[in-house]
């Protein structure tokens, strides 16, 4: 039987669930939905890949729905969940758990969503009723059994949803510990958007003889999606940015940055600019966030502006933009960027404004798609005759690689260790140094003047040498002489 036979009615989910899935106006499941659902409901371990906007989120809450209420709880007790999801932002709990609300709204199961960011009071007293589905980020869990107001010792499925992005930001210890306190006989769901070796090694040691679902090649991206490319340097791309929203009349456009500075920098400029824009990362608390989310989903705010990690869960319906204000250091994170839109069989756009710096990025990310991205010309836009000089830039990570999560202070889940915690902590460089004048009667090396060093450039000497040599140094080409060709290639 072909998918495209394939309803949710000959998927034989309980009747309560099809009711909820005609209110939500469906009738035939995607690719994810219709492969997934029987394996979920034959109780069997799973591990799906399929890229983000597929519907894999539905493919496992319909039919753990299904099966909890076929079954009631062996030993029900306030806070011992009988299903566990675990995310890794605070933005795809929420939405997961928003899933899980709409699907089960005519059945009488409790679910409930916690991650950190928030007063963690509501939580507690929500754990002391009846729960059957808890929807959770790693950390935020942790200190809830740690507070004993958490008992895992009743799951009988858990979910592991995002698993590639939850590895990339550094939980497996988290995973791990979560994964000692759960009960052996359980059933297990793997999604990952992306694969990878550390994703085979959790996977081999996580799950038994799973069922398989992939229903798209490895790391691709949607057809529907049109990509390009606009040569630009850094200094020039927040004008730029501004430009195209404005030239092109853009009502809602997700803009990925590199840092969080960046990212409450580029807002400000757009903001300056006349176009309204928020930014969303994780130094934001959580009701800026879900305020921002909540307009720009709306369409009451035309730009969101967000890094990696606080964009990932992010859901809105027929996004037309995505802009790549810096590329990512990992090819993979390319295609869960550009995933935000093409969802749901909807056409979208992903422009990349590319830094001569950025290249060998461009390179791995072609690499990876199998497929070279079009340079495009850009139409109308004249630069700026003067530019404030921006601060530099922290250097880049190496191509494909990581930043590595330091590990976190003991006794406090939230807050990372420090460097060099316990040890007297020296000036990063010598210009840090605090400056003091020395006398004459406490003349620098004076007992061994062979050792004297050579006398320092001032701070204005050293940022005066470093102008020149930034003028000295060639330019990318703002534009490409046509398209499809690149320069610096």
């Amino acid at each position: 039987m072909s998918n495209i036979e394939i309803t949710f009615a000959s998927l034989n989910l309980a009747q309560p669930l099809m009711r909820a899935i005609a209110d939500a106006g469906y009738t035939t499941p995607t690719p994810v939905q219709a492969q997934a659902i029987p394996l979920v409901l034959a109780g069997g371990d799973l591990l799906a890949g399929a890229q983000t906007g597929t519907g894999k989120t539905a493919g496992f809450t319909l039919p753990i729905l299904h099966l909890l209420s076929a079954k009631p709880a062996a030993n029900p007790r306030p806070g011992r969940p009988r299903c566990l999801i675990l995310v890794p932002t605070r933005e795809l709990a929420a939405q997961v758990e928003q899933s899980v609300q709409t699907y089960g709204k005519y059945l009488p199961l409790k679910s409930m969503v916690m991650f950190g960011g928030v007063n963690i009071n509501p939580q507690m007293k929500a754990l002391r009723g009846q729960l059957d589905i808890l929807v959770a980020t790693p950390g935020r869990l942790l200190d809830h059994v740690g507070q004993k107001t958490l008992d895992l010792s009743g799951v009988e499925i858990l979910v592991l949803d995002e698993a590639d992005r939850m590895l990339d930001m550094g939980f497996i210890r988290d995973i791990k510990k979560i994964l000692a306190l759960l009960p052996k006989q359980r059933q297990n769901l793997l999604f990952s958007a992306t694969f990878s070796d550390e994703i085979k090694t959790l996977s081999d040691g996580l799950l038994h003889n799973p069922g398989y679902v992939e229903v798209a090649r490895r790391n691709s991206t949607v057809e529907l999606i049109t990509q390009s490319v606009h040569l630009v340097p850094q200094k020039l791309k927040s004008h730029l940015l501004s430009h195209l929203i404005k030239h092109n009349d853009w009502k809602q456009v997700l803009v990925f940055t590199r840092t969080k500075h960046g990212a409450n920098r580029l807002t400000e400029k757009l903001i300056a600019d006349g176009i309204p824009a928020a930014a969303i990362h994780g130094n934001k608390s959580q009701p800026a966030r879900t305020k921002a989310l909540a307009q720009f989903k709306d369409g009451s705010l035309p730009v969101l502006v967000a890094t990696d990690i606080a964009a990932r869960g992010l859901d809105i319906d027929q996004l037309p933009h995505v802009v790549n204000f810096e590329l990512p250091n990992v090819p993979e994170d390319y295609v869960h960027r550009i995933g935000r839109t093409g969802r749901a069989g909807s056409s979208g756009a992903a422009i990349s404004l590319v830094d001569k710096e950025e290249l060998q990025f461009l390179r791995d990310i072609e690499r990876l798609i199998k497929r070279e991205i079009p340079v495009v010309a850009i139409d109308g836009f004249v630069p700026p005759t003067h530019i404030a000089e921006e601060a530099p830039r922290p250097p880049r990570q190496a191509h494909g690689q990581r930043r590595n999560n330091p590990p976190r202070a003991a006794g406090n889940r939230n807050q990372p260790a420090r460097e060099g915690q316990g040890q007297k902590q020296k000036p990063r460089n010598p210009q840090q140094r605090e400056q003091q004048p020395r006398t004459e009667q406490q003349p620098r090396n004076s007992q061994h003047p062979a050792k004297a060093r050579p006398p320092q450039k001032t701070a204005e000497q050293q940022h005066l040498s470093e102008a020149a040599r930034h003028q000295a140094m060639p330019q990318p080409a703002l534009f490409s002489p046509k398209p499809g060709v690149r320069r610096g290639r």
